[in-house]
């Protein structure tokens, strides 16, 4: 009975420690790519972008907005993940929905010393609707050729060893196609 329990117990923390290819808990993986609506936002200088800028790399797409409380405290793991993974194979694309525009988005990553990642506004919110969230924050995770492979509707700790871990393996397995 004892050898049972401590089966029964060590199978059950291995369950919750996720491997590199394992999606962390609330991340849910499609079983196949999805095509993901073009959208069109503006970076902090005004000038227009789609996520077709973003081909060929892996993007996390984080639509959030400053007024979101876990939007704020989820914004700088984002801000490390970015320094950590972020170059040609990789970008966190945060996307604010701020109806009140750059300018606030801009005070709010000085506010909290965000350096990694690049000011990104849709005031119309458009894209919450082309890309069916319901709930703020939200992620989506691309690959290079567009399609959306996950998301995670809520907020997450984006710096984790073991979010990293996830995030890496799927760089990896794109560049190995």
């Amino acid at each position: 009975m004892k050898t049972f329990v401590a089966v029964f117990f060590a199978a059950a923390w291995l369950n919750l420690s996720p491997s590199a290819a394992e999606a962390p808990p609330n991340f849910a993986i499609h079983d196949a790519p999805k095509p993901v609506p073009e959208i069109s936002f503006e970076n902090g200088d005004g000038e227009s972008r789609t996520l077709a800028d973003f081909r060929g790399r892996v993007v996390l797409l984080n639509v959030w907005a400053t007024w979101c409380v876990p939007c704020r405290e989820e914004m700088p793991t984002l801000d490390r993940l970015q320094a950590k993974l972020g170059g040609s194979g990789f970008e966190v694309v945060a996307l604010s929905i701020d109806r009140a525009g750059p300018a606030v988005v801009s005070e709010f990553f000085a506010e909290i010393g965000m350096e990694n990642i690049d000011l990104y506004i849709d005031p119309s919110g458009k894209a919450l609707f082309a890309l069916g969230i319901v709930g703020l924050p939200a992620t989506l995770l691309i690959n290079p050729e567009g399609d959306e492979i996950g998301r995670l509707i809520g907020p997450a700790e984006w710096d984790s060893p073991e979010m990293i871990e996830f995030i890496r393996s799927k760089i990896l397995d794109d560049r190995e196609r």
